[in-house]
């Protein structure tokens, strides 16, 4: 019996060994693994704000970078508030990239609150902005609508991820030559069918993002609202400025942007006999619109067929 004890207890303790062995085994290797950097976490990752910023991000990219975009599919662009995981984001990334108007206030709160400082990339210090309003220091912060600009903001952003990840450098110029080609192409395309239109007017009964589109071309232009302010109806006296001028001068044709209610397009166009027609200003796309893949310029190319079908 007292030999069976012993065993007993000599098994017992043997057992216990093991135990202990591989507790502090699964120890040792649960942080040896937390200690290893994981892939997402060697991915250089690059947060936009707004959708051209995401796209003209992922263009570049390509497979080399992850990018997020922090506006949701769909969402209102300058009523957009960052949420606790959107500042997360922001302060784990490598590149932000954000417009640096109106609609970003929150940016400059949220950046300067950051225990690190990290690498930003403001839009509106990629290009010459247009200024708005009475005080100095106001632009127009939809400056990718002009396509000259969008060229100028690729090239920022390529330059910007060939310093943060050296490795992917060649892979960022071609991406970004690529995407810069595309851009170009279009930009010659608007050149050459505005060359072709002699009443170079367009008329939107909605918000204003266009001020560089119509500049690089050429282009006069009426509108509800001045620009992307949060109005929520023109005065009486406006919508009869607008119906006058689109009688007096034979406009077919009143614009919309995305996500428009349509409301002031479909008034002005009841009153004159006019046609309607979406006009991206690519803020934002829908969901189905960014699972299919549509960019930057799929949706300006869709403006330029648009223009073809309605400006005469």
């Amino acid at each position: 019996i007292l030999k069976l004890q012993g065993m007993s207890c000599l098994f017992y303790s043997l057992f216990n060994k093991i135990i202990v062995f591989f507790i502090i085994f699964s120890i040792a290797f649960t942080c040896f693994s937390c200690a290893l950097p994981t892939q997402q976490d060697a991915t250089t990752s690059v947060v936009a704000t707004n959708f051209p910023a995401y796209d003209f991000a992922k263009q570049v990219c390509g497979d080399s970078a992850q990018v997020t975009m922090l506006l949701p599919a769909g969402g209102e662009n300058h009523s957009y508030e960052p949420t606790a995981q959107d500042i997360i984001k922001i302060n784990n990334c490598d590149l932000f990239i954000y417009s640096g108007g109106e609609s970003d206030a929150w940016v400059d709160k949220i950046l300067s609150s950051l225990d690190e400082k990290i690498k930003t990339l403001k839009m509106t210090d990629c290009v010459s902005p247009i200024p708005v309003g009475e005080h100095e220091n106001e632009f127009d912060e939809h400056v990718w609508t002009s396509p000259a600009n969008a060229v100028l903001i690729v090239e920022k952003i390529k330059d910007n991820l060939s310093v943060i990840d050296k490795s992917n450098k060649t892979a960022y110029e071609e991406n970004a030559a690529n995407y810069i080609k595309q851009i170009t192409e279009l930009d010659n395309d608007f050149s050459a069918f505005f060359n072709t239109v002699e009443k170079k007017t367009m008329i939107f009964g909605d918000r204003f993002p266009f001020v560089y589109f119509t500049q690089q071309y050429g282009i006069s232009y009426a509108s509800a609202f001045p620009g992307c302010a949060d109005h929520s109806e023109p005065s009486a006296t406006q919508i009869a400025d607008l119906i006058k001028k689109i009688d007096s001068e034979k406009i077919s044709t009143v614009y919309y942007i995305e996500f428009s209610n349509q409301n002031i397009a479909k008034t002005l166009a009841d009153a004159t006999g006019a046609k309607t027609a979406l006009f991206h200003s690519c803020h934002n796309v829908s969901k189905e619109q960014l699972d299919n893949g549509v960019t930057y310029v799929s949706l300006m190319r869709e403006n330029l067929n648009t223009l073809k079908n309605t400006m005469q």
